[in-house]
């Protein structure tokens, strides 16, 4: 009995040592960082800085050679049409002044052909905006019936107000240039009056606006043509972003944008108005050549909110590329080139599909699955799955090169996607 007792005790001791043994060389489950595939809100944007700027600035100039008294105007004094902005006495007799006069006639001509090609803007800036309300009377029947998308509708709105402003542009330059005529003409009329010398002669402006820079604060004689002042209407403010060309195919006229970083408390909204045909060569801070184009900004947030910015702030923007709702997100770092051995393949295989597909790691029951799926779009944080996960379920965030399909892993922490 002792040596059978004793026998039963040494094979417990023996399976007990085993059992030990074997749980602690036992291969652990893997300590993984997950988050769960949730629907909300996506957007891709691009981020810029930008600087605000007039849309429509004029430099004043003196219309003839001559002594041009100090201007008591300074940056931000408010203008009306017609204010006088500075007074100016010919130099020389008008009579013997004949090179003046020369120059005068010529700037009368050329003011006249500018007044004629300002009422051929108003004509073509009034038929595009007959072309773009017709066309927007016509997409809103056919929404109604929902023919056409939100969106397209939204965008024909914003082209009726597009040239709406450009009409109101062309009947401003038209205005400009009356008003350029008319001072050229009495420069020209001083000039050739004989019993005119030493009278003095108004400069005045041509719209209502602020004093943007004063060119010429002392007194002094100034040629033909010298800048003087330059004016312009803050309440028509443009914001320029300089993106690259690549970038700038996404950003299509009434594309939403948000202004950040401008000085106030909330962002303003706006809308890209334009994307100018020509680009130019930049070099980054980084030595390296960029092709950059100029895009045109609009802020649609009421002026009240804004009237403190001024010209050539700086702004930053970030216009919206993509916006989805209630689309299914994972964090962005969950997402990586979808491995061309499916079976065995790790995120950090050196050979990939050609064909750009991506792929997941899922928790199913303690372990993890390769899954293919298809993405709509990535931004910095989040990506956007189409197809190939569902929602609720967890994926593991920056898998590494342990974690393989199939393998037993634990979730140590969980990343929440916003």
């Amino acid at each position: 009995m002792r040596r059978t007792r004793g026998w039963i005790l040494g094979g417990l001791a023996v399976a007990a040592v085993a059992a030990l043994l074997a749980w602690a060389f036992a291969p652990r489950p893997l300590q993984v960082e997950t988050a769960t595939a949730t629907r909300g809100r996506f957007e891709r944007t691009l981020d810029e800085d930008g600087r605000t700027r007039v849309r429509d600035r004029y430099v004043v100039s003196a219309p003839l050679a001559g002594r041009v008294s100090r201007i008591a105007l300074r940056e931000g004094d408010a203008v009306t049409p017609d204010t006088v902005l500075a007074t100016l006495t010919p130099a020389l007799s008008p009579m013997l002044d004949t090179r003046s006069e020369a120059q005068l006639a010529a700037r009368v001509e050329t003011a006249d052909a500018n007044v004629a090609r300002a009422r051929t803007r108003i004509a073509r800036a009034r038929t595009a905006l007959a072309l773009a309300r017709n066309t927007l009377k016509r997409e809103e029947a056919l929404a109604k019936d929902r023919y056409i998308a939100a969106s397209q509708l939204d965008t024909d709105r914003l082209a009726v107000r597009a040239a709406e402003q450009e009409l109101q542009s062309a009947e401003q330059e038209h205005h400009v240039a009356g008003h350029e005529l008319e001072q050229a003409r009495a420069a020209l009329a001083a000039v050739r009056d004989a019993d005119g010398g030493g009278e003095a002669f108004a400069v005045r402006a041509p719209v209502a606006g602020q004093v943007l820079r004063v060119m010429q604060t002392s007194a002094g004689t100034v040629a033909l043509g010298t800048p003087l002042l330059e004016i312009g209407d803050t309440a028509g403010m443009e914001i320029v972003a300089e993106l690259l060309t690549a970038d700038a195919l996404q950003a299509v006229p009434g594309t939403p944008v948000r202004i950040e970083r401008w000085g106030g408390s909330a962002p303003l909204q706006g809308r890209v108005r334009r994307v100018e045909p020509a680009a130019f060569t930049k070099i980054s801070a980084l030595g390296v050549e960029e092709q950059r184009v100029n895009v045109l900004i609009d802020p649609v947030t009421p002026r009240t909110q804004w009237r403190a910015l001024g010209d050539g702030y700086r702004v930053g923007v970030r216009i919206v590329a993509v916006s989805r709702d209630r689309v299914l997100r994972v964090p962005v770092s969950a997402v990586f080139p979808r491995p061309s051995d499916a079976v065995d393949g790790t995120p950090d295989d050196a050979t990939a599909d050609d064909d750009g597909r991506m792929a997941v790691f899922a928790i199913e029951g303690g372990r993890a699955r390769l899954r293919e799926v298809v993405i709509g779009g990535r931004n910095g944080e989040q990506a956007w799955i189409v197809s190939g996960l569902r929602e609720g379920e967890r994926v593991i965030v920056y898998p590494g090169d342990a974690v393989r399909d199939g393998a037993r892993v634990e979730a140590r922490t969980v990343a929440r996607t916003r």
